[in-house]
């Protein structure tokens, strides 16, 4: 019997899924996707039931308290705070632990766009590197290999997400007390409580001081930034309101802290002269 080439055996098979599906089965058009149609249709009735309930079950027009499933809110959004900790929903809590592995700035390009583009590329090609047609679990030990390790993968990078603990801020609050002895304002409280609040706003997500942060939309390092003695008064203004000088581009900060917090930003601006020692 003449040995049929790789191409001909998947044409043969082809031919016979075909001829199954003709006499034993049921086409994926129309059958399968009106049942997915329909079960949709089902899951999206059901959420925008429970966000009725969730709604119109809770007594008083204030929101705060609870209903069947809970209060809408419990205390108003405050766009001024710096000891919130943003954290994203648990079914992104593995991309959010594998953040905490691979450091910025160096390596973290891996866990936010290498692993999950790489297992992406992988899940779509799938159906075009297994061409067999047996599908038991028992005779496909690297498939299951490959499935029992992402599952354990994702469960304990899912587990250490969600129990993970940040201290309040960013993490260039800890910078705060270098900052402090290399600009010499250790002894002023506001220029530290502004130190605090610029590190904690993400401020630094444009802004380099004393070499943490990032250089975005061309904004300027700060480290020297007193150094140009425009004032407490100039610094305040800047910050509450940049579009008064033709920045279209850095927030509004006046909108979000009080006049305490903005004169706190401003001091320690006013202080940063430079870190001893450097020209």
């Amino acid at each position: 019997m003449a040995t049929l080439s790789p191409r001909d055996e998947r044409r043969a098979q082809f031919k016979r899924y075909k001829e199954d599906v003709a006499d034993l089965g049921k086409p994926f058009y129309p059958y399968a996707m009106f049942h997915d149609t329909v079960m949709s249709l089902i899951v999206v009735a059901v959420i925008i039931g429970l966000a009725v309930v969730w709604k119109y079950s809770i007594p008083g027009d204030d929101g705060t308290e609870a209903g069947w499933l809970g209060p809408l809110y419990t205390e108003k959004a405050d766009p001024g705070t710096t000891n919130f900790i943003p954290r994203p929903d648990w079914y992104f809590y593995f991309l959010f632990y594998l953040l905490r592995i691979f450091k910025w700035p160096d390596s973290v390009i891996l866990a936010t766009v290498g692993i999950p583009t790489l297992l992406m590329i992988l899940l779509f090609a799938l159906p075009f590197l297994d061409l067999r047609r047996e599908r038991r679990i028992g005779r496909r030990p690297v498939a299951l290999v490959t499935a029992v390790l992402v599952v354990i993968s994702m469960g304990v990078l899912t587990y250490k997400g969600a129990s993970a603990r940040e201290s309040l801020g960013s993490e260039n609050v800890r910078l705060v007390p270098i900052w402090a002895e290399r600009q010499g304002f250790a002894g002023n409280e506001q220029a530290l409580a502004g130190a605090r609040l610029f590190a904690g706003a993400g401020c630094q997500q444009c802004h380099i001081y004393l070499g943490a942060g990032s250089n975005n939309l061309g904004a300027p390092e700060l480290s020297a930034i007193g150094a140009s003695n425009q004032g407490v008064e100039f610094f305040q203004r800047y910050v509450s309101n940049p579009r008064e000088f033709g920045n279209s581009v850095m927030p509004i900060y006046g909108e979000q802290f009080s006049d305490e917090q903005l004169r706190a930003i401003a001091t320690f601006l006013d202080a940063s002269k430079g870190a001893k020692g450097e020209d």
